[in-house]
C-alpha cells in the first residue's frame, strides 16, 4: 500500500514552542482497490526528528495498521 502525506499542520504556542502536529495522509493499492486518507496527531516530541516525508509516512503507516488491528 502507498502512503503519501498530503498536509502537514503545526501548531505552536503562544511563546512560539511547537505544541503539535496533525499529519495528513492519502493512502491506497496499486490497483486503487482500497483508498484512505486522514490524519494522526503527533506530539512535539514525536515529530522532533521525524520532520522528512519518509519518517513522517513511515510513522503514519504504522498508527495505521495499530488502529486496524485494534
Amino acid at each position: 500500500m502507498n502512503f503519501r502525506i498530503s498536509n502537514v499542520q503545526i501548531k505552536y504556542s503562544e511563546d512560539g514552542q511547537l505544541e503539535a502536529v496533525q499529519v495528513y495522509f492519502i493512502a491506497n493499492e496499486q490497483d486503487n482497490s482500497i483508498n484512505m486518507n486522514g490524519n494522526i496527531p503527533l506530539t512535539a516530541e514525536e515529530y522532533a526528528g521525524n520532520e522528512s516525508v519518509t519518517a513522517l509516512s513511515g510513522i503514519i503507516k504504522q498508527r495505521v495498521i495499530e488502529r486496524l488491528q485494534a
